[in-house]
């Protein structure tokens, strides 16, 4: 059986933690503060941490205790144990847990695994290798990237606006879906995306005219 189930979550309302100010909390941090409100708790951040001041909340903290680490963790969807101190991680974990918050942990495999994405607009591709090798998660993103380049992103914008204006044009549902499928294998739309949305947008209307 699969462990982990691939989803995407709207986390606009939720609240992330993070603990530990080094290069891994800091990586986790500008992921996660493009969708959520992150609080990083450290007793020291690297000073990287400076270009996310306006998107985290930063807590500097003296002795991490049980009781600072559930004063945070109490109300949190997510928590990010990434200090360097294994221990610590353990008890952050088993802290959040019973609170009933998710747990992403960067020194073990834990329930919650944070793929390498890729962003082409309202594209969304996740890339995991289980945690088995972030190395080859890397080097897939990398490849990928090549392939779905930022005019798909512009594509899904014009099949969308297509199917709207189709809708509206031509009754027939298998009509409209042939014309969303020759305008996605119109090469000539495809490089005209290179050039503006608006010609490519122009060569797609031949189809409905």
């Amino acid at each position: 059986m699969k462990t982990h189930l691939p989803l995407f979550i709207d986390v606009r309302d939720r609240k992330i933690v993070i603990f530990g100010g080094g290069a891994v909390g800091k990586r986790k941090a500008s992921l996660f503060s493009q969708y959520a409100d992150v609080t990083v708790i450290s007793k020291d951040f690297i000073k990287e941490f400076q270009h996310l001041k306006n998107k985290v909340t930063l807590i500097e903290s003296g002795e991490i205790t049980e009781e600072l680490i559930e004063s945070y963790v109490k109300d949190a969807f997510l928590v990010v144990p990434s200090t360097n101190n294994r221990d610590l991680n353990a008890a952050i974990e088993r802290l959040a847990k019973e609170h009933g918050a998710l747990v992403n942990r960067v020194d073990k495999v834990s329930e919650v695994i944070v793929p390498s994405v890729i962003h082409r607009d309202s594209i969304t591709i996740a890339i995991s290798t289980d945690a088995l090798s972030p190395a080859l998660s890397g080097y897939m993103r990398k490849r990928v990237e090549e392939v779905i380049t930022p005019e798909f992103g512009m594509m899904a914008k014009l099949q969308n606006e297509m199917r709207e204006i189709l809708k509206k044009e031509i009754m027939d549902q298998d009509k409209r879906k042939r014309i969303l499928f020759d305008i996605l294998n119109d090469e000539t739309i495809w490089l005209a995306l290179g050039e503006s949305y608006e010609k490519a947008h122009s060569l797609s209307m031949s189809y409905i005219r």
